[in-house]
């Protein structure tokens, strides 16, 4: 049973947007569960299966994606998947990839964890959104879209609260953390791979910013 076909196509153009970068900027990519992860849970909850056994599996699956995007970036990237992103990988290689932890952190919150381990103040989350928007765009035709947004606000339009597979620009929890942090993250549509370009040139690009 496959819930849904890996993105060639994805994996092959980002590749090829992030190699332009290579020489002059390192980069700690957090790969999550996505579509396949949250059809998995959708089935399973079905048949009772416990929350925290279904945080395992959200957390096996986005293991099991990293390792794909490890291979992709074969020759520029460390050699294992971390789990542990509190803990600082020496290396010289210009990628290292991460995938879930443990049940209770999101991805997201893996990555806002990393990002303090590394020193880096500014997270790239490429999603399947154009913007954040004050609410859902596919149900309400009046969502509006934000160019950028504080902390505070954001946080009133996603909460505090996660849950295993819960579909939002950017985790609560790990929203939490990185504005306590002072961190910056950027929400860019990953179909659209030119605007993560038009962002890495300092350009101006197509996305939110929450800071």
């Amino acid at each position: 049973m496959v819930p849904r076909e890996i993105d060639l196509d994805f994996l092959k153009n980002f590749k090829k947007a992030l190699q332009k970068y290579l020489k002059s900027k390192k980069f700690i990519i957090l790969v999550g569960g996505g579509k396949v992860c949250r059809n998995y849970l959708k089935v399973l909850s079905e048949f009772g299966m416990k929350d925290v056994d279904r945080e395992w599996l959200g957390i096996k699956i986005t293991r099991l994606n990293a390792e794909v995007v490890k291979q992709l970036f074969v020759k520029n990237s460390y050699n294992k998947v971390f789990e542990n992103p509190k803990e600082k990988i020496k290396t010289n290689k210009e990628i290292i990839v991460g995938a879930g932890w443990k049940p209770g952190w999101s991805t997201d919150y893996v990555s806002v964890l990393a990002a303090k381990t590394y020193g880096v103040k500014t997270i790239i989350n490429l999603t399947n959104i154009d913007y954040v928007y004050d609410k859902n765009p596919k149900e309400f035709v009046d969502a509006k879209p934000f160019e950028d947004i504080n902390w505070k606000d954001f946080q009133k339009i996603v909460g505090t609260k996660w849950t295993p597979g819960l579909s939002a620009p950017f985790d609560p929890r790990a929203s939490l953390l990185a504005g306590k942090s002072k961190m910056k993250v950027v929400i860019i549509n990953g179909k659209n791979l030119e605007r993560l370009e038009d962002f890495l040139n300092n350009k101006k690009f197509i996305g939110t910013t929450i800071q």
